[in-house]
């Protein structure tokens, strides 16, 4: 539409110029000076309107790629006044501005997303330019744990702390490792992971930190390095098909604005994938709250309960989930007076964990059954035991069931088991794991 005025425009332009024209050869011809005088005057008007025309479509051209130079996506193109073509030319231009302030403010909503789920992270988190030193971002967990004021580049930690700088950024690291640290007149032990990522022509470093002094024996601290892992997994997931569906978008924009004829602008496929970036930050945020779930676990309202009570409260929470299922849970004791210390919600809510997964691995067995029983070990503590003739739990996954956000299944969200464990913990007990493909699994709880 924009090219057909523009060009029925020009076209009139150019046949009255050819007509002055020839006015001007038939006054020559004829050697009629007045005639000739008067078709050079109009041609000399054709010529100048003729200028105007064109350059006034290029100005318009210009002052949009120079817009678009400077990203000043808030100029706004005057739809109401001018010829219709250029009208039309600026309704395009001010599409394309929109469209383009559009993704931006998607992608700003990204970055915030991923800063909240970031603070919420209690690990030191940076990274960094690796070129530059200028910091990309760092969390208030890693400026409190190492005791530094908010910078901008890693050269002021360079000349504050050489030997921090050393130990931070300065030696690159495979794996996670535990180090200690001087600050304040005194050792701290944190454990440091690292990993080196691309984003277009730049490549950044991203360090994280985790506090662990007097509170992280070896074993805890390979839990860490796996929970690293998982999260950096996460993270980089989200952020990678966001960042790569930003770029689709603008080249698609900036070909358009190359030549819209070759590459006009789809909006409907812009709108698309708009909806797909705020789909996958709304995963971002769910996420977050996963993490923050899985931290609000931090003490105990401890009553003595009997086991048969328990048993019985489990056994009428479960019935309704039973009951369009061919499952068979029962509950077995060796004393029904047994009594222990415990906080009966969150036990309660690990045997229900506990059972809901083994209600989920039996579902291919011909006759599912599960068993709850509780007895007391040689030293007279009480142990619950959560058995299943599930297919078991595959050998090459048995380490990582306790880690969280680890899960095997589509819709889980991976701490149920973290979060049983740390409940146990809080309780001053564990969580111990059988398993078998024949004979299924068998989850233990010691008190």
């Amino acid at each position: 539409m924009i090219y057909k005025s523009y060009i029925a425009g020009l076209l009139l332009r150019v046949l009255l110029l050819l007509a002055a024209l020839t006015g001007i050869a038939w006054g020559i011809v004829n050697t009629s000076l007045l005639f000739s005088l008067i078709g050079g005057g109009i041609t000399l008007i054709i010529l100048y309107d003729l200028y105007r025309y064109l350059i006034r479509r290029f100005v318009a051209i210009d002052d949009f790629f120079e817009a678009v130079k400077y990203r000043d996506f808030s100029r706004w193109f005057s739809e109401k006044h001018g010829p219709q073509d250029l009208r039309n030319l600026h309704r395009g231009f001010n599409n394309v501005n929109k469209t383009i302030k559009a993704i931006n403010n998607e992608r700003q909503a990204q970055f915030v997303y991923l800063q909240k789920i970031l603070e919420m992270v209690e690990v030191g988190i940076i990274a960094y330019n690796l070129d530059t030193g200028e910091v990309l971002w760092v969390n208030e967990s890693l400026l409190n744990t190492l005791d530094l004021p908010t910078f901008k580049n890693i050269g002021f930690v360079e000349k504050r702390r050489p030997q921090l700088y050393t130990e931070l950024f300065d030696t690159y690291r495979t794996e996670a490792v535990s180090v200690n640290l001087s600050l304040r007149n005194e050792q701290l032990k944190v454990l440091i992971s690292e990993t080196v990522f691309q984003l277009e022509e730049d490549a950044f470093k991203l360090v994280v930190l985790q506090n662990i002094e007097n509170t992280l024996n070896q074993n805890e601290s390979d839990a860490w390095k796996k929970l690293l892992s998982v999260m950096t997994h996460e993270i980089m997931n989200s952020i990678a098909p966001i960042s790569s569906l930003a770029e689709t978008l603008q080249n698609h924009i900036q070909n358009n604005q190359q030549n819209a004829e070759l590459h006009p602008l789809e909006l409907d496929d812009l709108n698309a994938g708009i909806s797909s970036i705020k789909k996958r930050s709304e995963g971002l945020m769910k996420f977050a709250k996963t993490y923050r779930s899985l931290s609000k676990v931090t003490h105990l309202n401890l009553e003595t309960v009997k086991v048969n009570e328990l048993f019985k409260s489990i056994s009428d929470l479960m019935q309704p989930s039973l009951a369009d299922k061919p499952v068979a849970l029962h509950f077995k004791t060796e004393n029904p007076e047994m009594a222990f210390e415990i906080d009966s919600y969150l036990i309660e809510q690990v045997l229900i964990n506990l059972i809901l997964n083994a209600i989920d691995a039996t579902q291919e067995v011909e006759k599912p059954k599960i068993v709850v029983t509780s007895s007391q070990n040689s030293k007279g503590r009480v142990q619950i035991k959560v058995r299943d003739n599930g297919g078991g739990i595959p050998e090459e996954i048995r380490e990582s069931i306790f880690i969280p956000f680890f899960s095997t299944k589509k819709t889980g969200s991976g701490i149920g088991l973290s979060l049983s464990k740390q409940i146990m913990t809080l309780h001053k007990g564990k969580i111990q794991l059988k398993s078998d493909a024949e004979r299924g699994t068998e989850f233990t709880l010691q008190f």
